[in-house]
Formats: structure tokens, sequence, C-alpha cells
């Protein structure tokens, strides 16, 4: 049976960072998993950090083709609504996530993580996250509240044993920068009408309009997904990092599809937020990672 990364399921963290690194042109990129699967921190933690390492699908692909889940894809290319909603693709070659109890052990890390991979792959974009009152997303809304329990979580964001890829999981990595000035401008009906929740208590509107957030990523509709949003950035500029994973890529895809208005109206959240990166990323299993850190640098 393959094992999922744990830190995909290491709930409670309060601090966060995400890399996203590209390899340096003419390095091996199977010199490079190897590297990044020496960490070995997807298996343990290091100094109370957890760390989960993922590779732009056809990387991953090229260097362990039976390991890969089929027909997963890089964030090629954007995803545009009929009526002009743009999602951007951002796809880079390799994510490093770190979460932690503090951010000067997650920063140490980091730093060791980026200067480890210095001459194969170098640190392209980088956010910094941290949960917001507990569960609530710069919105003041509540995130999450259809999110699957750590007992079902497993079975919505792991690919089964059996099938290719087995153990892993498709993580979709944005980030959404909020429109501070927009939303706050809005009365609680007019916010509760675009999320599709009422905001003290985080209850589906009835009946849910047909615009709205809830309405437009109905899991009920599309799969269930696991996610790990948190927030991040200034007073100035801030906004939600999207953090979704799932065992069938297809789910996630079909998702940011409505948000733009692929087969019914744009998600009305599109209209006060704006979607910065987009990438998708294999998160291998341990059993998989593992059989490329023993392995010497080339």
């Amino acid at each position: 049976m393959a094992s999922p990364q744990t830190g995909l399921f290491a709930l409670g963290t309060t601090s966060h960072a995400y890399l996203e690194l590209d390899v340096v042109p003419g390095v091996d990129p199977r010199a490079v998993v190897a590297r990044v699967a020496s960490f070995r921190e997807p298996r343990t933690t290091i100094g109370g950090v957890n760390l989960v390492a993922g590779f732009r699908p056809e990387l991953w692909a090229s260097v362990a083709p039976d390991a890969s889940p089929e027909g997963v894809r890089g964030f090629a290319e954007p995803v545009v609504g009929p009526g002009g909603a743009t999602l951007p693709a951002t796809q880079h070659d390799v994510v490093v996530w770190l979460s932690g109890a503090s951010y000067d052990v997650v920063f140490d890390l980091s730093r060791s993580v980026v200067m480890s991979l210095a001459g194969s792959a170098g640190l392209t974009h980088e956010l910094v996250g941290w949960p917001y009152h507990h569960d609530l997303d710069l919105t003041g809304f509540i995130d999450g509240t259809e999110n699957p329990s750590l007992v079902e979580a497993n079975d919505v964001a792991v690919v089964p044993d059996g099938v290719p890829g087995a153990g892993a999981s498709i993580l979709l990595l944005q980030e959404w920068e909020h429109d501070a000035m927009n939303w706050e401008a809005r009365s609680v009906a007019a916010q509760e009408d675009i999320i599709g929740r009422r905001k003290a208590d985080s209850e589906e509107l009835d009946p849910k309009p047909p615009t709205s957030h809830v309405a437009r990523t109905d899991q009920e509709t599309f799969g269930k997904i696991f996610r790990r949003n948190v927030a991040y950035g200034t007073l100035l500029r801030h906004g939600t990092i999207f953090v979704g994973f799932s065992r069938e890529q297809a789910r996630l895809q079909a998702m940011l599809e409505s948000m733009v208005g692929i087969g019914g109206p744009p998600d009305a959240l599109v209209a006060v937020a704006q979607a910065l990166t987009g990438a998708y990323y294999t998160i291998p299993s341990t059993d998989a990672l593992a059989r490329f850190g023993d392995e010497p640098d080339r």
C-alpha cells in the first residue's frame, strides 16, 4: 500500500511557505528529483516543520512513469471564460511546501532547501501564509466549510491503490489577491450573495445564488477536494493561497472552468478577487519519492 506524504494532512500549523522552483537549463531533471527526495522530510518532520514536495506533472512522469497518475498535465495555458474572465498559468517545475508552528523554523528550512538546490533549480516564486482567526479567510468568511474530515481526506485527496500513481495526490496551487476596497464597500448581504453562505455561521443560502462561489464550485457536482488554504500578504496587498488536493485532476480543472463561466455564469467571486498564479503539481507518494533519495548527485 503506497503512502501519501504525511504533511498533506498535518493540520494545526500556523506558518507556511510555498517555494516554486524551475530546473536550471541543462540540468538533468532526475538529479533535481533526487536532490529534493534527499531532504527526507516527506516521510518525517525536521524541527517541527512538515515538508511536502511535488513536481510539474510532465517532469515527474519523465523520471517515474510507473509512479505517475494517468493523464495529469501542468497548468500550461490560462483558463479563459467566454466573457474574458481569466485564470493565469504560471507553471513551475518543483514545489516545496513547508509548514510549522513558527515562521523562524519555516524560514530556516526554506533557506536550506533553496541553498541545497542552488545550481540545479532556482527559486522563482515564494509565498508565505498564515491562518486567519483559525478558519476564516481575509473576506471574513469561514474557509473550508465543505472540507472533508481527516478520516475522509485520504480517499478524497490520494490516488487509490491498484491504479497508476497510487499514493500520489494532485495539487492545484494558486495565489488569489483580494480587491479589499471593493469587497469592504459591499454590504454583508451582498457579500453573502457572492459567497453563497451566511457570514455569521457559514450556513449555505437557500436558494443559493446561481453566480455564488458555492454554486459555481459545488463539490456535490464536481467531486470532493481537500483544501489547505491560508491567508497571505500585507494591508496593501493580501488574499488567499488556494491549496487544493485531489485524487483526480479533472475535479480541480472543472471547478476552474466553472468559475470563469464555462458551462454557466461566471463565479461572482472573480469580480472581487484576482488569481495571480496557477500551477498543478504531482505530489508523489513517500514510497515513490524515497526511490530517488539514495541516488547520487549527477
